[in-house]
Formats: structure tokens, sequence, C-alpha cells
């Protein structure tokens, strides 16, 4: 793995574009995602806002009804650093609002489950992984795992 450009997160075009599934999300169109993506409802650290974010669902574990999700741009991700804050928040799956506690995971485990991740999704990783996020990977899962060791996951555990 080579670090090819450093971006610190999405500006420009693809900020508009990353946008857009919320606004769908508040359209009532979430369901178009399928579980392949949910809404973040969280509060900004600073301002103490209600922020609204979607992401990709790395897992979901039906027993104990906790979705996986991991940051790309990182730790210093706006979203990831509201919820490293304030853990508590909700999430969005179609039109179902599930209440969740945000819980990162130890680095071990995350690096695990993201370069497996990876490695089942390596066509696409190798083509987005240079584009959006800097890194030039070869395709290898020592690559892979590299690359994983900058991902921090959440682990987002229902509220009773």
């Amino acid at each position: 793995m080579r670090i090819i450009r450093d971006v610190k997160g999405p500006t420009g075009l693809v900020l508009e574009v990353l946008k857009l599934p919320v606004h769908l999300y508040r359209l009532g169109l979430g369901d178009l995602f399928g579980r392949r993506m949910l809404l973040i409802n969280h509060l900004g650290r600073v301002t103490g806002k209600r922020r609204q974010t979607v992401v990709e669902v790395i897992n979901h574990d039906k027993a104990e009804g906790s979705y996986l999700v991991a940051s790309g741009w990182g730790p210093g991700a706006a979203w990831y650093r509201n919820l490293m804050h304030t853990p508590e928040a909700s999430i969005q799956i179609g039109r179902k609002t599930i209440p969740v506690t945000a819980v990162p995971l130890p680095e071990d485990e995350a690096v695990e489950i993201m370069t497996a991740y990876y490695v089942r999704n390596r066509a696409a990783a190798k083509q987005l992984l240079p584009r959006l996020y800097g890194y030039s990977v070869d395709g290898s899962t020592a690559d892979f795992r590299e690359v994983a060791k900058r991902v921090p996951a959440i682990r987002f555990m229902p509220r009773t």
C-alpha cells in the first residue's frame, strides 16, 4: 500500500455526490438503499446541532441487531468524531429508525473485519481506494491490511 495523495475528506463534486443519499433519506426514499447503507442521526460535538450522514453497512448481526460501519476517511471524519464525543445516536435503515449506541471496535478487530471486507470486494476496493481515499493498492491481502489499519470501525448497538 502506498499513499498517493493526502485526502482529509471529500470536497467539491465528490462531497455533493456523497450528500445525495442524505437527501433521499429525508425524502422518505431510504428504502432505495436496502440494507446496504444506513443514515446516522448524531449530534455535532461542537455545535450540538443534529447532523446526518449516510454510510455503507459493512456487516449486520441479525441476532444482536447490531450494524457495523467504518470511517473510510479515518478517525478525523466529522461524523466519527461526533460519535466518539456523543455515542448515543439513532440509525435509519430504509424507513425504520433504531436508537443506538456507537461502540468503537478495538483496532485489531477492526483491521481483521476491514481486511476481509476489502478482500471480498477486491475489484471495487482496488478502484475506490485510490480514487476516494488516496491509497494505491495492488489487491493483495497484505496491502488491504495496511489500509485497514487506517480505517476505524464502529458497531451500532441497539438501545432498549
